[in-house]
């Protein structure tokens, strides 16, 4: 985050637009501070604000930091699409990070969300990926997914998916939204949560 100072709020978010490169309305405003000087009087007004680039840099910046701390060397590959900022990875421990299961690396994944969603005070969406690993997951889930959505629709007959990540979940309720006859909700919690394929007229 950077904080600007102007006579007012407009005038401080102006300067932040200049500095950063960005349209005023794709800055977001974190605080606004007024400084008063004698008499009560509004001398300036300091706006703490930031951009899409600066969350994707922050998350960027705390994911090399962890991994680095792990003696593992990386090259990161930042992306920003409708909300989501991807990352990939590109190293020569690609089984350490990805872990049993994509354990390890839905762990990660987990720790840079926080750690924004903390940092900028909103909910922020990421998705790291490793040679291509999760799309691969994204796929065979996806397979799966249809072709148990396919049966529920011929026997009427509920079925209950693996449990999964919400990424996971999320591929997998975009990847059956056209089925006739189904849809998808996601149950349990924690660990647990799943997809259920229902059969509906």
């Amino acid at each position: 985050m950077k904080k600007f100072v102007g006579k007012n709020k407009e005038e401080a978010l102006a300067l932040a637009a200049t500095e950063l490169n960005v349209p005023v309305e794709n800055i977001y405003v974190d605080e606004v501070v007024e400084n008063k000087g004698l008499f009560g009087r509004i001398k300036n007004v300091e706006v703490t604000c930031y951009t899409d680039a600066m969350v994707v840099e922050f998350v960027q910046d705390y994911l090399k930091r962890i991994v680095e701390k792990m003696g593992i060397e990386v090259k990161t590959t930042p992306s920003y699409t409708d909300g989501l900022i991807r990352i990939k990875l590109t190293t020569n421990h690609n089984s350490i990070l990805i872990g049993k299961d994509g354990e390890t690396l839905q762990a990660l994944n987990e720790v840079c969300r926080n750690a924004a969603n903390a940092t900028f005070k909103k909910r922020v969406r990421i998705l790291l990926d490793i040679n291509d690993y999760k799309q691969e997951k994204y796929s065979k889930l996806i397979s799966i997914a249809k072709r148990e959505a396919s049966k529920v629709a011929k026997t009427k007959i509920t079925a209950s998916l693996s449990p999964m990540s919400a990424d996971e979940r999320r591929a997998v309720h975009n990847a059956l939204v056209t089925f006739k006859h189904v849809k998808t909700v996601s149950e349990g919690e924690g660990r647990n949560r799943h997809i259920t394929i229902v059969y509906i007229d």
